[in-house]
Order: C-alpha cells, then structure tokens, then sequence
C-alpha cells in the first residue's frame, strides 16, 4: 500500500531553530541507533518511521555504524526512504555521523579527511541519496589535527554532499576550537551532539549550552533517557529483550539498588504530573530552550507515541526541579 503522510502531521510538532542558524528540529528526533539494523523486522521499522513522520517528528539521525551489523540502519532507512517517504525528501532532515571503527585498516575510523570523506561517500550510497541535511563528526580524534577534521566537514559542504555540519562527543574547549576554525572556513557549526540525561549532566558541569549558544550552535541530546534507564523498564525485573540483555551499552550493574531508589523516587514525581518515568525524562532534558531536540529510539510504534507525548505536558516548576534534583543529586 502506497503511503501518504498525515495531513495534520506539523500541527502538534514543537520545532525549535538550532541555534542562528535557519534549520529547525523537531524538539523529538528519531535515531535509528539500536532498533533499525538486520536483527529487527523491516516491517516494524516501516510501522515506527511511518508513524513518527505523521506525527511530525521530520529528523531521522543515523551513523556508519548503526546495525548491528554495521551500515544496517542506513541501508535499511534507505529502503524505506525509496518505498515510502521519497515524494517527501524536502520535509526531512536525514543526518548521518562518521567517526568510530566501520571498516579495517587505517583509515577505516577516527577523523582523517580519507576516512570521512569515503564514509560518507558510503553512507549515501546504503541510503540512496545524493546529499545528508547534516554530516557529524562522531568523536574527537587525538591524533589528527582538528584543522584536518573541520577541513573536511567544510569540504563535503562545499561538494554538495551535506547541507550542515555538526559534532558529537566533543567538550566545550574542542567545540569553541572547532566552531572557531569553521567559521573561519566559512561553514558555520550547525549543531553538537552529546549524551545527556537527568543520571548523565556532564554538559551542565562543562558549560556546553554556554559554549554553543556563543558559537551560534543548536544541541541536540542522545540517550535523553538513559538506554532505557529512565523509564519503568526494570521495575520488574530484567527483560529479556533489554538493553541490558541486548547491547554492550547496559549492563546489570547499572541497576544497581541506589539507581533503582532514584528511578522510583523519580517516578513518584512523573506520576504526581500524570506523565510516564521518561515523558518526565524528555521534559526535564528539553527544560532549557538551548536544547535544540533530544534523539529517542523506538522499539514499536506504542513507545514512540508515548514519549512525542511529553511534548505536551506542563512545563516543570522550580519545585519538580529542586526535587528532581534533590533526587539524583543527593542534595
């Protein structure tokens, strides 16, 4: 059956600008990190995409190495994007990311201008597409010159490759650097990606949304819910099909029996607002308008509509906020 997207699907979106630039986001993005390589069925795939675009959600983050096995998700996205959202290329934002092991050798990782350039040269074949919206780089490497790296973020710009370019993983020191060089090459950074959540505040203690906001830059947060962490997963137990039984990201000893008082306790709190543990967690990330959008994954179509709907929950109080700190922060 031929798709077409529904006809109200940018009335209850929220879309904030990234940065200076002119690009806006949806405030939840889709990444097709964990629940998109060959070890899931095309078919729900197809259900989770398809509903997230009806539901306004118009940014689809991928990397290299998204799978398992590797190059999976995009190969996968690139099917869908053929079969069900090509008449709709120009109301997407597809980003892509490049910087960890993909390929053997010397130049199969890391931050070369041979590596990032052949990679994403790869990526748009696995997808089918001419050019991404936005082409990371996915980690600092420590031993390439960072004039080299942004040399050749600016290039792929240049060819007509990516519209934007952004970074992931990176502190604010290597930001403001990178930022610097950029804008003296003449391609402003778009955007930085880092990990971000009510258990990981390291942006806070490093001063990132400062860093950006002076650069002009959005931020857009991967693992807002803490692979999984922050929802009512483990309340129960294990399952099987966790990230804790599934990924090398998650382990038992994350659940630990002080985490697992603060998730309760936190859950309190979300219940008091009516909302689930993670519409609580994704509130709490996009608290700060500096927060561009948050990245959530999406095993079935169900969990990605329950998390778009923190979207249209109450902003939280200064008391939520002191209790949620108090919480987490053993204040």
């Amino acid at each position: 059956m031929t798709y077409s997207a529904a006809d109200d699907r940018y009335q209850t979106m929220t879309y904030r600008r990234a940065g200076r630039s002119g690009l806006q986001l949806p405030a939840i993005s889709l990444g097709l990190w964990h629940n998109f390589g060959d070890t899931r069925p095309l078919g729900t795939q197809r259900d989770i995409v398809r509903r997230a675009f009806d539901l306004g959600v118009t940014h689809f983050d991928l990397a290299n190495n998204y799978g398992p096995p590797p190059g999976s998700a995009e190969s996968n996205f690139g099917r869908l994007l053929a079969t069900d959202l090509r008449a709709y290329r120009d109301e997407i934002v597809v980003s892509t990311k490049a910087g960890y092991h993909m390929w053997e050798g010397p130049y199969g990782e890391w931050g070369s201008r041979k590596y990032l350039v052949s990679s994403l040269d790869q990526s748009l074949r696995r997808m089918g597409l001419d050019y991404v919206d936005v082409f990371y780089h996915h980690r600092p490497d420590p031993d390439t010159p960072l004039e080299e790296t942004m040399a050749a973020l600016d290039a792929v710009v240049r060819a007509g490759k990516a519209l934007y370019v952004g970074v992931s993983n990176y502190t604010a020191e290597q930001t403001a650097r990178a930022a610097e060089i950029l804008r003296e090459l003449g391609t402003p950074l778009l955007i930085h990606q880092p990990s971000y959540s009510i258990l990981n505040r390291w942006i806070e203690r490093d001063h990132l949304l400062d860093t950006l906001e002076s650069a002009g830059a959005g931020c857009i947060a991967f693992s807002p819910l803490q692979q999984g962490l922050l929802t009512d997963r483990y309340f129960q137990g294990i399952p099987d099909d966790s990230r804790v039984r599934t990924s090398v990201f998650l382990n038992e000893d994350a659940l630990d029996a002080k985490t697992m008082g603060r998730l309760h306790a936190l859950n309190d709190i979300a219940k008091e607002r009516g909302q689930s543990l993670a519409q609580l967690a994704l509130a709490w990330a996009l608290r700060d308008p500096r927060m561009t959008s948050l990245i959530i994954g999406a095993s079935s179509v169900s969990q990605l509509e329950t998390n778009v709907a923190a979207l249209s929950s109450p902003d939280l109080t200064k008391e939520e906020l002191d209790a949620i700190d108090a919480t987490v922060l053993d204040l």
